[in-house]
């Protein structure tokens, strides 16, 4: 009896620890548990990922998407304007292309294909038939243009690119140098409007919808290349992010994390070649099996009225969707719909908290990520502003730390041993993580410089490799996570990363310019920052805004043609021969201020016009859209 009496009372004893533990926690650590299970749910998720890679052969993200093919092949996978693609729909059209692609194109396991297209169900089960082939996609940002596609091309070392016939006039520009490097071009339409270039629709069409044979596959493992998704270069030199199958799976499994159901209907309009669109959006119904919403083009206007209309469930944005939304006029019916959660990156806290205010109680997942980077955070706190939660239970998964960095200087402060300095909590520093087997980084095709560059040595130890993020963050004294700004040679505009160095070379190429300093700068109401350019002429030159806006129309996207210029005598370098931006940030666009001639980029006009005071007044109270 006393031994049952002590075993009672030891469970006993147990039994109040465990109903004591919680209270306890939540006074000294009161987030422990939700970061307890946030991290149980990523590790469930990164352990259930490395076992699909174990079996044999590996289930990779196209085996987990035709598994809900043979459940669920009725089951809607895309809808898109009045059309409705099932799995089984999406599967079929991908095995016909992908036996178009092997017999007529002679693709080989490991042939990179340069994908040109818009958002459409074209774009899916593109990607589908070429995983199929195992051949890796090269995901071209629509907006590239000259030089810069040529380039984003030639790194992945594509031979074929399939194109969109509404991209036409890109695909002429480049056409003649692509023959040239023997490289084919194929329209994935039913006519092409270009001689010379073969429409490969009614082929696709005309082929057996039979499953394509395994052995093309048979050499897939997790560290096969699946795709190549641009990243912070698509302004003038793209750099092709290498995308693993496994890290393919790893970012597709975001929105399971997040809570994304087989039942959700997923809205998305951010543009496919992208890694958000296509790999949270797409990839996370695939793993899923839920359905994806795919419009061509975002619309503030129609945003809320195609929700409604196709019972969407959760949505996708990026920090500047989120802004437009809430700049759209009122409306009594702004709270009638069905969305519950809303996933995505770069929400600025003034504009979530008037978001959650006029739309209603939506869950927001904000997540931080790079294409590139080899990991990333969750806000699953729902904490208003931030990007995630430094707990203890990450850093021992994927060790990162934030340290000191010399913006001016543009590389991190070392101390006397030649290591680098973790801030404190509360102060801004450059995030880097650490290159492991769990959070490996793949680099850039094509550009070992590049990689090489992103990667940062003794940092904590020597000998030590770090993954140089290039952003500034911020935890809190409750470890919260945020998002300060980029570092060096990118800023965000218009949800786009655009590299300042790339935007300079372009720049440089003008007949009138000597030198050119090209920064992002703060604009009220604007997400992110507006590009400008601090320019030198040649001697004896003079400024001429009708070419220069010419000349970046035809050469840069809209997002990375710099809204404004100014001209000065000297620009101001660093004893290491490094351009100084940071005062020039600062002074911003003020034409109170600044007594260097200020122009401002006038779309009606087609020139850079001289920015008075009266433009600029009407910049700060928004009445001038940029």
């Amino acid at each position: 009896m006393a031994v049952v009496g002590a075993v009672t009372a030891a469970i006993a004893g147990l039994l109040l620890v465990l109903l004591l533990v919680p209270v306890a926690t939540s006074r000294v650590a009161p987030f422990f548990w939700l970061d307890l299970v946030a991290f149980v749910g990523l590790a469930r998720s990164s352990l259930r990922c490395r076992r699909r890679f174990t079996r044999r052969p590996p289930v990779t993200l196209l085996e987990v998407f035709q598994g809900h093919v043979r459940r669920r092949p009725r089951w809607p996978l895309l809808l898109f304007r009045e059309d409705v693609y099932t799995y089984e729909d999406v599967d079929r059209w991908s095995n016909r292309a992908a036996r178009c692609f092997s017999r007529l194109l002679e693709l080989q396991p490991g042939h990179a294909v340069a994908v040109f297209l818009p958002n459409d169900p074209t774009y899916v089960w593109t990607w589908l038939a070429l995983a199929k082939l195992a051949c890796p996609m090269a995901c071209l940002n629509c907006n590239a243009r000259g030089r810069a596609l040529r380039h984003a091309v030639a790194t992945a070392g594509a031979t074929v690119v399939l194109a969109g016939a509404d991209l036409q006039a890109a695909v002429e520009e480049v056409l003649p140098a692509l023959q040239r490097d023997g490289i084919r071009v194929f329209y994935l339409s039913s006519t092409s409007p270009t001689p010379g270039v073969e429409a490969l629709l009614p082929a696709i069409e005309a082929t057996s919808d039979e499953p394509v044979p395994a052995h093309h596959r048979a050499g897939v493992t997790a560290d096969s290349k699946a795709m190549y998704i641009y990243t912070s270069g698509t302004t003038g030199l793209p750099k092709a992010a290498v995308i693993t199958e496994m890290k393919l799976m790893m970012v597709a499994n975001l929105g399971r994390l997040c809570g994304l159901r087989p039942d959700d209907i997923i809205y998305t309009t951010l543009p496919l070649y992208h890694s958000a669109g296509l790999l949270v959006g797409v990839g996370g119904c695939f793993e899923v099996g839920a359905t994806c919403v795919l419009r061509a083009k975002f619309s503030a206007s129609q945003f809320w009225n195609d929700c409604r209309r196709y019972n969407v469930s959760v949505i996708q944005y990026v920090g500047e969707l989120m802004r437009y939304l809430c700049n759209t006029p009122k409306r009594a019916d702004d709270q009638e719909h069905g969305v519950r959660m809303a996933l995505g990156n770069g929400l600025r806290a003034e504009v979530w908290k008037e978001f959650l205010q006029r739309f209603g109680p939506i869950s927001i997942w904000e997540f931080y990520g790079a294409t590139e980077g080899n990991a990333g955070f969750i806000n699953y706190t729902g904490k208003v502003g931030a990007v995630g939660r430094a707990n203890v239970f990450l850093k021992t998964f994927a060790p990162f730390e934030l340290i000191r960095y010399n913006v001016e200087e543009d590389e991190p402060v070392r101390d006397e041993r030649g290591l680098c300095i973790p801030v404190r909590p509360g102060e801004t520093g450059l995030l880097v993580i650490k290159i492991t087997t769990n959070t490996p980084f793949h680099g850039y095709a094509g550009d070992s410089q590049k990689t090489e560059k992103k990667v940062l040595r003794d940092v904590l130890v020597k000998g030590d490799t770090f993954f140089n993020s290039g952003d500034l963050l911020m935890i809190d004294h409750e470890r919260f996570v945020y998002f300060q700004d980029r570092v060096g040679d990118t800023f965000r505009w218009k949800g786009e990363n655009v590299a300042t160095t790339e935007v300079e070379a372009t720049l440089a190429m003008m007949n009138f310019i000597q030198e050119v300093n090209v920064y992002g700068v703060s604009v009220p109401g604007c997400e992110g920052r507006c590009g400008m350019a601090a320019i030198r002429l040649k001697a004896g030159a003079t400024f001429n805004g009708e070419s220069l806006y010419a000349f970046t129309g035809d050469t840069l996207p809209s997002y990375a043609a710099p809204r404004f210029v100014r001209i000065q005598d000297a620009l101001e370098i660093t004893g290491t021969f490094k351009q100084c931006k940071g005062n020039l940030v600062k002074e911003g666009f003020n034409p109170d201020v600044i007594k260097d001639p200020l122009f401002f980029r006038d779309d009606k006009k087609k020139s850079y016009v001289p920015l008075n005071p009266d433009t600029y007044a009407a910049i700060l109270d928004m009445k001038l859209n940029l």
